[in-house]
């Protein structure tokens, strides 16, 4: 009974942090992050290489190695083999944390405090497992947004650009595995999307074209977001889904599984919790850590994300209009078009292959409109994208 109290306390504590980190993410004010290309941490400390310094390329790999190295300790949980605890607290301690702490102190907190109850018996070793690598992992994709905005703040400088744009590759290559799974679960080719995306911000430095860099880097960034959605809430590969078929027979092994969803949910949060906070309440609920396992509902966590992310590609959309003959135009009208291939295989399996090829066509034929400065045929475009996002959400009840 001590330990039970002892765990639903450590839960507890758990909810309290991710409700804060809710609140106060690197999106959590989405218009400013579009203006001035910040993630949350820097807008919070006034960012960072004046502040904090860059780090360096020997930094840069003792941060990855000490999260695979971490990541291969607590891996030992899932074989039934002992975890030394202390060393993965030493090794973060020592190696990652300052990585961690700079991005967001919430997860700072929340990995601490996992390896702690591991330690101390209070949680799962494969539990604690999960909350490591999936919040390290959510780091990292920070450090690549991170990097993006250290590029956009030194255009100019050739080669402190080109060192920018080397470090935020090294970062994604640790993300690449997670990528590569869900491309292989879900016939997807995010690897070469975010290739693509790589080679189109180096050719944009290469020309100073700041505008072909920013439509590079929304490739990268939204492609890595699709990733982190098909992880946790896609059907029928996602963690909700696998979490909720496990329960029936398995709830320690489910239990596991709805900390990987919830983890993997937390690097694509901020966009809900900003422009769907209904949507993005059911996520957490069903994910969080502290609800039973069994009563998790993965249509509803996957309706939720379509209803969610159909209600940002339209604020995409709008800031498009609003913003009509700026760079700005162009920028959201892309992102809107990626928001809706985020959510390309629901679409296709809520309305048809036919539906979501005329809505891709169309949002194309907008972005193709806002970059030729066709405003007839952009406004016409956007009436039908506007109409058929809101018959998705409607649909996705």
């Amino acid at each position: 009974m001590v330990l039970k109290s002892k765990l639903t306390y450590l839960l507890l504590v758990f909810v309290l942090i991710l409700s804060a980190c809710g609140q106060n993410e690197e999106g959590a004010s989405e218009e400013n992050s579009k203006e001035e290309e910040t993630t949350q941490q820097d807008s919070n400390d006034g960012s960072s290489a004046e502040k904090e310094g860059e780090n360096t390329a020997e930094e840069d790999a003792d941060f990855v190695t000490a999260y695979k190295e971490g990541k291969d300790e607590l891996a030992k949980a899932s074989e039934g083999e002992e975890v030394d605890y202390q060393s993965v607290i030493d090794l973060y301690t020592n190696d990652l944390q300052p990585l961690v702490a700079k991005r967001d102190e919430s997860i700072d907190q929340q990995i601490t405090t996992a390896l702690e109850a591991g330690k101390n018996g209070e949680m799962d070793g494969a539990v604690v497992k999960q909350i490591f690598d999936k919040l390290t992992q959510k780091v990292f994709y920070l450090t690549v947004k991170h990097e993006f905005n250290e590029i956009n703040e030194n255009w100019g400088n050739t080669e402190e650009v080109n060192a920018e744009i080397e470090e935020a590759k090294e970062y994604y290559a640790v993300l690449k595995e997670t990528v590569e799974k869900r491309d292989a679960a879900y016939e997807t080719t995010m690897v070469d999307q975010i290739d693509a995306g790589f080679s189109e911000i180096e050719k944009a430095v290469e020309n100073d074209d700041q505008l072909g860099f920013q439509l590079g880097k929304q490739l990268v960034d939204k492609t890595l977001m699709k990733t982190f959605y098909l992880a946790a809430g896609a059907m029928p590969n996602g963690y909700a889904t696998k979490a909720a078929e496990a329960a029936k027979e398995d709830v320690k092994e489910a239990k596991v599984q709805q900390a990987e969803g919830w983890a993997f949910y937390q690097s694509i949060s901020s966009y809900l919790n900003e422009y769907a906070k209904e949507d993005a309440s059911i996520i957490e609920e069903n994910f969080n850590l502290e609800n039973d396992v069994k009563n998790l509902d993965p249509e509803a966590v996957n309706h939720a994300f379509v209803r969610g992310f159909a209600k940002v590609a339209l604020h995409e959309y709008e800031e498009s209009e609003e913003n009509w003959g700026e760079d700005k135009s162009t920028i959201t009208a892309l992102e809107g078009a990626l928001f809706i291939d985020l959510i390309a295989s629901d679409i296709k399996s809520m309305e048809g292959e036919e539906a979501y090829t005329t809505l891709n066509e169309l949002a194309q034929s907008y972005l193709e409109a806002v970059k030729a400065d066709e405003k007839e045929q952009a406004m016409e475009d956007l009436k039908k994208l506007e109409e058929r996002l809101n018959t998705i959400i409607e649909n996705a009840q």
